[in-house]
């Protein structure tokens, strides 16, 4: 199997690198200058040249309330690249891996974990092109595999762990929203399991987040603790932050269709976090 991999420079590409390259797997991952995913001709140009078995799709747009201003940018990267890729698997005969997002759902979901089944609505910009995007390669491609993320983690400056270390070193105390709830989602566990489903030829809409669900407040806690920092965090709402775009206060996504077909547990956002934290302070 030969991979292509789009957005080399974001954390997610980045695991899928480190993994490829510890298991000698062929692979291509060009700069995101050489591989524009908005162009179609520089698209066409590369997929035809290398000739993947699959392509995986990690460049996005991940500036939730900058979307909200810039929809255009959001668009063309989350919505338009996504079906310029499509496209051209399709033409190709390769199988297209699309990571989506729980920012699809509108978080007013009273009786469970949200399902690949539950209408979507997303609230801001962001969600909006991540769901045009997901849609197109349905639409474009025969043989695709569309996960959606949550609150993903790893190796790093655009993620929740380190902007929150961060803020520690630099605050008295934090305010940490406590109604806001979602799955936090180690890049590691996304790797592991995006290669299980296309060793086993899984295809289709999924949902791929560690197990489990949490407040941001709760996340926050824990990757504090396991840090050895103490510092006062104050839980507070969404609202008090006044941020551009609205977000769903109930975001968490059920794993257990894709983890019951590929007959494996996803681990616990709680274990994925302290294993996390544990290889960054080892290393």
């Amino acid at each position: 199997m030969k991979y292509l991999i789009t957005g080399k420079n974001g954390q997610l590409a980045q695991a899928f690198i480190k993994r490829f390259e510890k298991q000698a797997i062929d692979f291509s991952a060009p700069d995101e200058s050489q591989l524009d995913i908005t162009d179609p001709k520089i698209v066409d140009r590369v997929v035809e040249t290398l000739k993947p078995d699959v392509i995986i799709n990690c460049a996005a747009y991940n500036l939730v309330d900058k979307a909200e201003q810039d929809k255009a940018a959001a668009f063309a990267v989350n919505a338009t690249g996504p079906g310029i890729l499509a496209q051209v698997s399709a033409k190709q005969k390769s199988i297209l891996v699309h990571f989506g997002s729980d920012y699809i759902f509108d978080g007013l979901k009273e009786n469970g974990l949200y399902t690949e089944n539950d209408a979507v609505n997303p609230l801001n910009e962001y969600g909006k092109s991540k769901l045009s995007g997901e849609q197109q390669v349905v639409r474009e491609c025969e043989k695709y595999l569309v996960l959606r993320l949550s609150w993903v983690f790893g190796a790093g400056k655009q993620n929740f762990i380190y902007k929150l270390a961060a803020w520690a070193e630099n605050s008295e105390y934090l305010k940490i929203a406590c109604d806001e709830f979602s799955v936090p989602t180690s890049t590691e566990t996304v790797v592991d399991f995006t290669l299980k489903a296309l060793e086993q030829g899984v295809t289709g809409k999924y949902h791929l987040t560690n197990s489990g669900f949490c407040s941001r407040y709760e996340w926050a806690r824990l990757i504090l603790s396991n840090l050895g920092i103490t510092k006062f965090v104050r839980p507070v709402t969404m609202d008090s932050f006044n941020l551009p775009a609205k977000r769903p206060k109930f975001s968490a996504m059920s794993n257990g269709k894709l983890s019951g077909l590929l007959n494996a547990p996803i681990p616990t956002w709680e274990e994925s976090v302290k294993s996390f934290l544990q290889k960054g302070n080892d290393t």
